[in-house]
């Protein structure tokens, strides 16, 4: 015989209502009682319908992810943990690309999409501030990333200005001092960019350097020919060459790495690069990687908790949430230390 709700209650020494807060993610819930729940639930074989409850409540138990590429490791990571954790809720997800254009941002949060979802997770690059907000007072919505609804909306963020300084101290902890910063995009809306060099220029300073605007370099997009074709800029540029760089993206960096084995470019030994995102293939580059860490399964968590909130308690007066998810610098190959012996082979001397 299947088990009961009530049954789940007695097991756990909770009420039906506690259960069915965090059955259905309606109710933020002490930790230690969600333990308590979940294992009832686990030795109960407890199955829920939640689907049910949902179209008796008026709700569709779908819900939006909107994010720029589908193709970028970042996001395709990211979007299938929110799929599995939205699973854990009894929650389908539709997934939709922008490619950050504006016009199809508009469409997802004003368009029809938004009367057949109960919400929308989404990560802008194009939208104002001001649009943004609007369509938060129509459909509940949680940002990820910089953007700011002006307090309309849940948002939930890495610190950007922390992560690139703790990147660009790791450099220069290991002696480098020609520090490049590859993937500035003032093009964007989102100002993610604007953070990672806020931070990094923050590191540089703290460390009695002056930033060199010829070495933050500017890209398109944050792919790896972006990176290859900037790393070439600064090689073929006729100065001084970088010691190091500081990549936004993993992608970034393996397209420097790929760029520097064309060139001879020995790693780390002449060149040591910091990526930012810890994606998979960051693990099996040569060398491996270093990277900036964001939790993005606690990411996932965060966004869908928030979006619970609103879509549970639509009238609720709880002023929206701005969340920063941890993040840590995970050291691999491409910085270790530098041997006092080695020399750099492109008339350069040794760092100041």
């Amino acid at each position: 015989m299947s088990s009961s709700l009530k049954d789940v209650a007695a097991r756990a020494g909770v009420s039906a209502r506690t259960v069915s807060n965090v059955v259905s993610g309606s109710a933020r819930v002490a930790a230690e009682t969600r333990r308590r729940v979940q294992e009832a639930i686990d030795e109960l074989g407890y199955r829920p319908n939640l689907a049910a409850r949902s179209l008796r409540a008026g709700r569709t138990g779908i819900i939006g992810l909107a994010i720029p590429e589908l193709h970028s490791p970042y996001f395709a990571e990211l979007a299938g943990l929110i799929v599995e954790e939205a699973g854990k809720r009894s929650w389908t997800v539709i997934i939709d690309q922008t490619r950050g254009d504006a016009e199809a941002e508009r469409r997802l949060l004003t368009g029809s999409g938004g009367r057949v979802m109960d919400g929308l997770i989404i990560s802008p690059w194009a939208l104002t501030a001001q649009e943004l907000a609007s369509a938060a007072r129509a459909l509940p919505i949680v940002l990820l990333g910089e953007r700011s609804p002006q307090g309309f909306a849940d948002r939930v963020a890495v610190d950007n200005v922390s992560a690139a300084d703790e990147a660009t101290t790791h450099l220069l902890t290991l002696g480098r001092r020609r520090i490049a910063a590859i993937g500035l995009q003032p093009h964007l809306h989102n100002g993610t960019s604007d953070l990672r060099a806020e931070g990094y220029r923050r590191a540089l300073r703290r460390a009695g350097i002056s930033p060199r605007p010829e070495w933050e370099r500017t890209v398109d997009t944050l792919h790896r020919e972006d990176g290859a074709l900037a790393l070439a800029e600064l090689l073929d540029g006729g100065g001084e060459i970088p010691d190091a760089v500081f990549a936004f993206s993993d992608e970034l960096a393996l397209g420097v790495m790929h760029m520097a084995h064309q060139r001879d470019v020995r790693l780390p030994e002449e060149l040591a690069v910091v990526g930012f995102d810890d994606i998979e293939d960051g693990e099996y580059g040569h060398p491996t990687l270093t990277t900036v860490s964001p939790d993005k399964r606690q990411i996932a968590q965060l966004a869908l908790q928030c979006l619970a909130d609103r879509v549970y308690s639509p009238d609720n007066d709880v002023p929206p949430s701005d969340l920063t998810a941890p993040h840590r610098l995970v050291v691999r190959a491409s910085t270790t230390q530098r041997p006092e012996s080695s020399g750099l082979r492109h008339g350069v001397g040794p760092a100041a």
